[in-house]
Parts: C-alpha cells; sequence; structure tokens
C-alpha cells in the first residue's frame, strides 16, 4: 500500500462471524449443541480465529488465541512502530481492551490511568491508539448527533476485532454479555460492508446507526435479553421510539419469544446472524 499509494483496492478480512464459526463446526463435523445459547458462550470465550476449531479442550484453544495475540503485537506493532515505552503501551492497550464497548477520550484515559500512578501524556495515548487501529486490534465507532446531524468529537467508542481479546486478557473468566454482544453486532455489521456509528438522540443513546453502500439506514439496540422485566423492555426500545424516520429499527437480544412493537423489529442474534441477514 505505500508502494502503491492511490493505485490499490483494500478489502478488509475479519475474524469468523458466529455464522461463520458455526458453518465451519459443522465442515469439519465437530459436535454442535442445539442450544444456540452454549454456541454463542463457546463463540464468546475462544473467538473467531479459525484455527481454535482443531482444538478439542477449551485450555488448548485458549493458549492458541493468546499466543496469536502475542504475535499480533509482537509483528504489527512492536517490529513496525518504534516504541521506546513499552509498558505505556500495555497499560493503554489493557485499558481499552478491558473497557472495550464503552464510551471514552483521550483525555478519559490519561485521567484514569493518572489514578493509578500512570502519568502518560495525551498525545502518547493518542499514538498508542492509532497503532492499535493500524493493526487491526481495535475499530473505533464515533458518535452521531441525530439532532444536529453532526458527528461528536472526543468521546468515542472502541470494539475490538475478536471478542476473543477481551477475554483471554482478562483474569475475571465470566463473560460481560452488553458489551461483548454488541462487539458482535459490530463487527457482522463491518463484515458485511456497514458504515458503523453510536446515535446520541438527547440524553439518550441508539447503540448502532447503520449505513448500506446504497445509503439506506437502520437502526440497531442491543441487549442480553429484555424478557426478563418490563422496564429493561422500556429502556432498551425507548432510544428508537424517538427516532422520528421510518428506516428499520430492530432490537437484538439472545431471547427466542419475540415481539414487534411500534415498528421496532425484536430478533434474536443467533438465527440472525446464523441466517446471513442484513439488516
Amino acid at each position: 500500500m505505500t508502494k502503491l499509494t492511490g493505485r490499490y483496492l483494500e478489502f478488509e478480512i475479519f475474524t469468523l462471524t458466529f455464522e461463520e464459526f458455526i458453518n465451519m463446526k459443522l465442515f469439519y463435523k465437530k459436535e454442535i449443541n442445539s442450544n444456540l445459547i452454549l454456541e454463542l458462550n463457546e463463540y464468546l470465550t475462544v473467538g473467531g480465529f479459525p484455527r481454535t476449531l482443531f482444538f478439542d479442550s477449551i485450555q488448548d484453544k485458549r493458549k492458541y488465541v493468546l499466543d496469536t495475540i502475542k504475535e499480533i503485537i509482537e509483528k504489527d506493532v512492536y517490529r513496525r512502530i518504534k516504541i521506546k515505552n513499552r509498558e505505556s503501551f500495555e497499560l493503554v492497550k489493557n485499558y481499552i481492551i478491558n473497557n472495550y464497548g464503552s464510551t471514552m477520550s483521550i483525555r478519559n484515559i490519561e485521567r484514569e490511568l493518572k489514578k493509578n500512578g500512570n502519568n502518560i501524556r495525551n498525545y502518547t495515548i493518542s499514538k498508542y491508539i492509532k497503532t492499535l487501529l493500524d493493526a487491526k486490534i481495535l475499530y473505533e465507532c464515533n458518535r452521531f448527533d441525530m439532532k444536529s446531524k453532526k458527528y461528536l468529537s472526543g468521546e468515542k467508542k472502541y470494539y475490538l476485532a475478536d471478542v476473543s481479546f477481551a477475554f483471554i486478557s482478562n483474569p475475571d473468566s465470566r463473560i460481560n454479555y452488553g458489551p461483548s454482544l454488541e462487539n458482535i453486532v459490530f463487527n457482522y455489521a463491518k463484515s458485511l460492508d456497514y458504515s458503523v456509528s453510536i446515535g446520541r438522540i438527547g440524553k439518550l443513546e441508539c447503540d448502532f446507526i447503520l449505513k448500506s453502500n446504497e445509503l439506506e439506514y437502520s437502526y440497531v439496540q442491543v441487549s442480553y435479553t429484555v424478557n426478563s422485566s418490563e422496564d429493561t423492555l422500556k429502556r432498551e426500545i425507548r432510544p428508537l421510539e424517538e427516532i422520528r424516520d421510518n428506516y428499520p429499527k430492530y432490537l437484538i437480544t439472545t431471547d427466542y419469544l419475540l415481539f414487534k412493537i411500534n415498528g421496532i423489529k425484536h430478533i434474536n442474534l443467533m438465527e440472525f446472524i446464523s441466517n446471513s441477514n442484513k439488516f
């Protein structure tokens, strides 16, 4: 790309989506649980690196993913970019990976690191984030104000190239479904070549605004479940109800009991992605 500036096409390659994860298991005659939530949990744990399917034990899968991540960091970061203070870089990398899917700014990251006695300047943090973005370890998701029709500067969200990055890097073995499911939907939308941003409607937030190459829009809210309480349902659909146009609106959950309310389509995440549906 450096030598052929202006004379190349870039094709983004992602790790396996949940659909591809299931289909590859079928291809290699691996056992697939009829309860897709259990398959989803495995996918969230080991991610979408194809070679994990060749290992049977969860320990071997985790070791392979950990080795892969280390190799990416070594080859695509340390060998390519001269980083003088690797310890500072690791602190920034780990902070963002452990807080993926959360709204953050360079200033907020600096403040949080300083609380723990790590004095890393804004410029350095910005440089490290760009390095992680260039290495395709992170993806940036900008916030869009739907009233002013402008992108908001400063605060952004970062999602992982593969959901396993967070699970492997974090000593806590529990799955944090909120950002994990958002990350799956984000990567799936990107793999379908949608432009993805976060929508702000006053004080409310719509998880994703998707724009296709045909300039068709859709709005997406992601939650683990809304069938457990009516308050959760109301909270999740409220941002979608505040959007006053006629583009499709989706509430994506792991629920199998689905509904349609005020034009909002409630869809099951596993079935939607497994069937290669578009928004």
